[in-house]
C-alpha cells in the first residue's frame, strides 16, 4: 500500500486498540494513509473488517506495542483504559521509549494526567485526544480533538491526528478530557434542549419536521438541530452516541465541577435525565433518544428535578 502524502514519516508504524463504532473508521483512515497498523479489540469480530485494508489483527492488547512509533487508544472508559495500559502486563510496560502513546477515549482529567505520569516514567509521550462528532465524524475523518500534552508529544501526535480529524492543542495533560467535558456538558444540555423543543411543537399540534425546518440558520440552529432533531423526528435511535456513554462523561463533569467548588444546574439536571434514561433501559440507544425519556415524564405526569 502506498503512503499518503498527509501521513507523518516520523509515525509508519501504529498500535490501535479499540476497533468499535468509533475506532473502527478511525484505524482504517490510518491504513488507507499508508500506515502499517496493527490493531486489537476485545470482540475481535469488531476488528475484522480492518483485515481488507491490510490491518494486522492481534490476539492480545498487548502485541500492538512491539515496535510502534504510536499506539492508540479508544476503549471506552477510564477504567477500560487503565486495565490495558497500566501495569508490568500493560501496553505503556511493552512500548519503547520514544514512542507516543495517544488515548483518545474520554476518561476522567485525574486518570489522564496519572497515565501521563506513568508513560513519562517509561519515557514514552503521552497525548490525551478524546474527540467529538460521533460515528459520522469518525467515518469522514471530521473529527473534533481536543489535545493534552507537552509539546513534544504534541509535535509527534499532530500529523496523526490530522488523518482522523481536526485536532487542537489545548494544553499539558489532562486538558484535552477537560475540553472532551466541557464539550459534552454543551452537547448533553443542547440534544436535552431540542429533545424539549421537538416535543412542545409536536404537543402543540406543529408538524416537528417543519418546525426543525423553519429554525434552520437561525441563533437556534446546532449541530444538534441538524443532525438530532432528524433522528428524534424519525424515531431513528441506532447509536452513533450511546446515552450510556453521554451519562458517563455527564457523571464525569458534574464530578469535576464538584471539585472546582462549581454548582452548573443544566449540567446536573440534563445527568439526571440521561441517568434515568439509562436506568429505563434506554442506554444502548443514541443519546437524541433522550426524547423518549421526555416522553415517559409526560405521559406520568411532571418529575421535579
Amino acid at each position: 500500500m502506498s503512503t499518503s502524502a498527509n501521513a507523518p514519516r516520523n509515525m509508519q508504524d501504529i498500535g490501535f486498540v479499540g476497533t468499535g463504532i468509533m475506532g473502527l473508521p478511525m484505524a482504517g483512515h490510518l491504513a488507507r494513509a499508508g500506515l502499517r497498523v496493527r490493531a486489537w479489540n476485545r470482540t475481535p469480530s469488531k476488528a475484522a473488517p480492518l483485515a481488507a485494508l491490510d490491518v494486522q489483527l492481534v490476539v492480545q492488547a498487548r502485541e500492538v506495542a512491539a515496535g510502534s512509533d504510536a499506539v492508540i487508544c479508544m476503549l471506552s472508559s477510564g477504567p477500560a483504559c487503565d486495565e490495558v495500559l497500566l501495569g508490568p502486563s500493560g501496553l505503556i510496560a511493552a512500548m519503547r521509549p520514544g514512542a507516543l502513546l495517544v488515548v483518545m477515549s474520554s476518561i476522567p482529567v485525574a486518570t489522564a494526567q496519572e497515565q501521563a505520569r506513568v508513560a513519562g516514567a517509561q519515557g514514552v509521550h503521552y497525548i490525551d485526544a478524546p474527540v467529538s462528532g460521533g460515528e459520522k465524524g469518525a467515518r469522514e475523518a471530521a473529527l473534533a480533538i481536543m489535545a493534552g500534552g507537552d509539546a513534544a508529544a504534541w509535535s509527534l501526535a499532530e500529523p496523526l491526528l490530522r488523518l482522523m480529524g481536526r485536532p487542537t492543542h489545548v494544553g499539558p495533560a489532562g486538558c484535552g478530557q477537560l475540553a472532551k467535558l466541557v464539550n459534552q456538558m454543551m452537547v448533553a444540555a443542547n440534544i436535552t434542549s431540542v429533545a424539549e423543543a421537538m416535543l412542545m411543537a409536536e404537543r402543540g399540534g406543529a408538524d416537528p419536521a417543519r418546525v426543525r425546518e423553519a429554525l434552520l440558520g437561525g441563533f437556534a440552529d446546532s449541530t444538534a438541530l441538524r443532525q438530532h432533531a432528524l433522528r428524534m423526528i424519525q424515531a431513528d435511535f441506532k447509536p452513533g452516541g450511546p446515552a450510556k456513554y453521554q451519562l458517563k462523561d455527564t457523571r464525569t463533569a458534574v464530578a469535576m465541577a464538584g471539585t472546582l467548588g462549581l454548582s452548573l444546574p443544566m449540567l446536573e439536571t440534563a445527568d439526571r435525565l440521561f441517568d434515568d434514561m439509562v436506568a429505563s433501559g434506554d442506554g444502548e440507544l443514541d443519546h437524541s433518544a433522550i426524547i423518549e425519556q421526555l416522553r415517559r415524564i409526560n405521559t406520568v405526569g411532571p418529575v421535579h428535578i
